[in-house]
């Protein structure tokens, strides 16, 4: 076994078990690599010559044995998005599209491939979660995937379109009244008592690993080379710091070269704790009580907060907060310029890309990556009224030459 668990503030070694948290100061554990074993063994003619998926980086991922599920998990498009590009005003622009993921169309089933695999390899026999949508939809189809008995825990008031998604796969379904921060307390608690496998608690440190995935996708897509900034939207904190992880073990095994990207943090303005931490200079995010329609990072509580602030700061970084009326004009503007549909995480994430550029936190003429982490067909309600409206004729071409005419007389092409 060429990794082991490690605590991230006093760095002490524990074995590679369903481990969690320190137990000399309570920090969280991550996984820690030998990368004397690895880099033998990886090259970039080895990941090329993979599979299409999360496991062609497979000896940077925390597994022993053979990969159990997210065989078709990742590797998603990195989108030259020119026309986004130019209604923000900059040079280079890329959208890293994991709203079109296998199989339920979120990141999430990078990190959920990680976690199941190694749930498997340590006798877990009910793999369960703590969600805000996206995880509870992959937690129960991998799962149901690999035979396991699973449970997932959401708040009561998630999106129809969310729930819907994880109950097709017959998980045991549990709605609890309160936000993502009452649930994730109640599964520490059901964690520790029946002994079940939960992705986010006490399988996180590796479950966090397979965020590293999208980081090294984007450096393999651009060519082998890093961009200069990063805006990734944050919720529980894996995503972020693990992005910039992936970029690191990339530049410490030779595979890339040159500075680490400034990552930049999105946060919806109703549940923004990691901003206000960046803006007051603070050192731990303080929690929030969430109030937003991007419910999937609705979380008050940032799990991983501590290294999302390392991240961002140690990269020249920064963060934004962005109004529920700016989620909605991100929404409408990545569909409308580059036909992608993302959730309301998306539409904060482009929202807060463009404040970032015109606050000139990132400059115009640098290259940008977009982080869309989640599929508009999920929470497609809160764009009601917004679209475009149909029009409604009869049958005979005579009413749509009609429509036509009209149109064109109201100066409308």
């Amino acid at each position: 076994m060429n990794f082991s668990l490690r605590c991230h503030l006093c760095k002490t070694v524990f074995p590679a078990g369903p481990l969690w948290v320190c137990d000399r100061c309570l920090g969280p554990l991550e996984v820690a690599f030998d990368y004397d074993a690895v880099r033998p063994r990886i090259s970039r003619e080895s990941i090329a010559a993979g599979p299409k998926s999360i496991w062609r980086y497979r000896e940077l991922l925390p597994i022993t044995g053979e990969p159990q599920t997210g065989l078709h998990s990742g590797f998603t498009p990195l989108v030259r998005a020119d026309r986004l590009a130019k209604k923000l005003g900059v040079a280079e622009l890329y959208v890293k599209d994991d709203s079109v993921n296998h199989p339920t169309c979120s990141y999430k089933d990078r990190v959920v491939s990680v976690a199941a695999t190694r749930a498997v390899e340590l006798g877990f026999e009910v793999f369960a979660c703590a969600s805000t949508g996206n995880l509870a939809n992959s937690v129960a189809s991998h799962a149901a995937r690999l035979g396991l008995a699973c449970s997932v825990f959401i708040p009561d008031d998630l999106e129809p379109a969310k729930v819907i998604g994880s109950s097709v796969y017959h998980p045991r379904l549990i709605a609890v009244r309160g936000n993502y921060d009452d649930v994730n307390r109640l599964c520490t608690q059901v964690a520790d008592q029946y002994g079940w496998g939960f992705a986010n608690i006490n399988l996180r440190a590796y479950y966090a690993e397979g965020a590293k995935t999208y980081g090294f996708e984007i450096a393999e897509q651009l060519g082998w080379r890093l961009p200069r900034h990063v805006v990734c939207p944050v919720a529980g904190g894996t995503l972020l710091p693990r992005i910039l992880k992936g970029f690191d073990e990339f530049r410490r095994l030779g595979l890339v070269e040159g500075d680490l990207p400034s990552i930049h943090a999105a946060q919806a303005e109703g549940c923004s704790p990691i901003i206000h931490a960046l803006d007051e200079g603070l050192e731990f995010p303080e929690p929030v009580k969430p109030k937003t329609i991007a419910k999937s990072i609705a979380i008050g509580n940032s799990a991983d907060g501590f290294q999302v602030l390392r991240a961002v700061r140690s990269t020249g970084g920064a963060g934004a907060a962005v109004s529920e009326d700016d989620i909605i004009g991100g929404i409408q503007l990545l569909a409308e310029t580059e036909g992608i549909f993302t959730e309301p995480a998306g539409g904060v994430t482009v929202a807060a890309t463009r404040q970032l550029i015109e606050r000139g936190a990132i400059p115009r003429d640098e290259s940008i990556v977009i982080c869309i982490t989640g599929n508009g067909f999920k929470t497609a309600d809160v764009l009601e009224g917004k679209g475009a409206p149909a029009i409604h004729i009869g049958r005979s071409m005579a009413e749509f030459e009609q429509h036509v005419m009209d149109a064109a007389r109201d100066g409308v092409v």
